[in-house]
């Protein structure tokens, strides 16, 4: 007996300061003026997605000494933007990254029940941490945590900040105008937390909203962040969209689940994901040429070898051979407030992979790093396309993808309207929002115990 059609989640990213964004196309617009945001969402809910998706940067990054400026620099506030979208959408998804380094739970959790409230129950919550001391120079905490001590804080943030979404019941407020009478129970929103991390008492002061608690998203990768996924996370957001690296990670988080009483169902996989589309697979495959030489330009390619090589390479020829000098390799690194420097524990040893792979295929330092750091996820006609996004979820690699353009904000326009509709002609994608909420779109439980059809079946 063969199991039955996974459906698929689709949701979209707005890119911010990346090399995924295309700012310099002709059809590129602002990453700033709310027309931009707002063209974005309207897209995405045209189509059905699940949610919008803003990641968050707290520090402008830096390259020897000056800010990077060959990425879009700067990026509007995310609740701010996210409240404004809560007002020109009806049914999607408004998922916002707030880092749990260096607010605060009473803070977050306040935001994060307003803009429930304000959104009719859309609100979702990327949980993430910083690892540097370069962005915590911005706040009055300043320095920054090792690892183990950031997960802690995050476990702790995020199971404080649900004590405060939980203080209220959702039944206290009468608002009786004939008594007079507006609360049930005075005592209504009261909470104490006694921990290592936090010690706070008071009355948190934003009724329970229509989700109860916000989903909850983390996108960590290392064996931490997928462990504090599997205890509490609604879904995570996975940098894993080819197929046996997918599989993989899937198999090894949804494994985690049951040691906490969750079922596979309670946590969604959902990687990033590029795409071109073409009228044909052939034009398809030009057309990412184009763009990946679009996003590396000789200037971000040299940058981009300096993550690894930690030296000053602007008067090599990006079109020209490797450097014959090694890596240099310490606490001090070259670019700062980039997480990406991380992937690269053992630079002296790309570096030996990355001439062998340069020699091999006789590339420059451009081609190298367009080879090894751009390649889009989906090419192909529109066809192509929704037959490969259908075959990789049902195949388990994840349970949708999270679409990042390279052009904002109309890149979604050409997706949405070719290939959604030949996954709605294959059963496998919604034609129509079925609830109200973030929750119901994900089919996800309901933290008060209500649970949508589907996440029950």
């Amino acid at each position: 007996m063969s199991k039955p059609l996974k459906q698929i989640h689709l949701a979209a990213h707005f890119p911010g300061v990346n090399n995924t964004t295309v700012w310099s196309d002709p059809a590129a617009g602002s990453h700033i003026e709310f027309s931009s945001f707002t063209h974005f969402a309207r897209t995405a809910e045209r189509a059905k997605f699940d949610f919008l998706f803003l990641a968050e940067g707290l520090r402008l990054r830096e390259q020897g000494g000056k800010i990077y400026d060959l990425d879009v620099v700067g990026r509007p506030d995310t609740f701010t933007i996210l409240a404004a979208l809560a007002a020109v959408t009806e049914h999607l998804g408004l998922t916002g990254t707030i880092n749990s380094t260096f607010n605060e739970p009473y803070e977050v959790a306040r935001q994060f029940a307003s803009l429930d409230h304000l959104s009719g129950g859309r609100a979702a919550w990327n949980v993430v941490t910083s690892w540097d001391a370069f962005t915590g120079e911005n706040f009055r905490r300043g320095g920054f945590l090792p690892q183990e001590e950031r997960y802690s804080r995050a476990k702790e943030f995020l199971a404080t900040a649900n004590e405060l979404f939980d203080s209220w019941r959702g039944d206290e407020i009468l608002a009786d105008q004939a008594t007079g009478a507006f609360l049930s129970d005075a005592k209504a929103g009261s909470f104490v937390h006694r921990g290592p991390q936090f010690d706070i008492h008071g009355q948190f002061n934003v009724p329970r909203s229509p989700q109860g608690r916000p989903v909850i998203f983390q996108a960590g990768e290392s064996d931490e962040g997928r462990e504090f996924a599997a205890s509490g996370a609604d879904a995570i957001f996975s940098r894993y969209a080819a197929l046996e690296a997918g599989q993989a990670f899937y198999t090894d988080v949804k494994s985690r689940l049951a040691k906490y009483g969750r079922r596979p169902d309670e946590l969604l996989i959902l990687p990033a994901a590029s795409f071109v589309l073409g009228d044909t697979d052939e034009e398809a495959e030009e057309i990412a040429h184009q763009v990946r030489r679009q996003q590396v330009s000789g200037a971000t390619a040299l940058k981009h070898l300096e993550f690894v090589w930690n030296r000053d390479l602007s008067s090599y020829d990006p079109e020209g051979p490797l450097p014959d000098v090694d890596p240099l390799v310490g606490e001090e690194h070259i670019s700062r407030g980039r997480a990406q420097v991380r992937m690269y524990r053992d630079p002296i040893a790309i570096a030996r992979e990355w001439r062998e792979l340069a020699e091999a295929n006789k590339w420059s330092i451009r081609d190298l790093v367009i080879n090894t750091g751009n390649r889009q996820t989906f090419v192909g006609s529109p066809a192509t396309v929704a037959r490969t996004i259908n075959d990789f979820v049902q195949a388990d690699v994840s349970d949708g993808f999270i679409l990042v353009p390279h052009i904002t904000p109309g890149g979604l326009d050409a997706f949405a309207d070719t290939v959604v509709p030949l996954l709605q002609e294959q059963g496998v994608y919604r034609t129509e929002y079925e609830g109200t909420t973030l929750r119901d779109h994900l089919g996800l439980a309901h933290p008060d115990g209500k649970r949508t059809e589907r996440a029950a079946s």
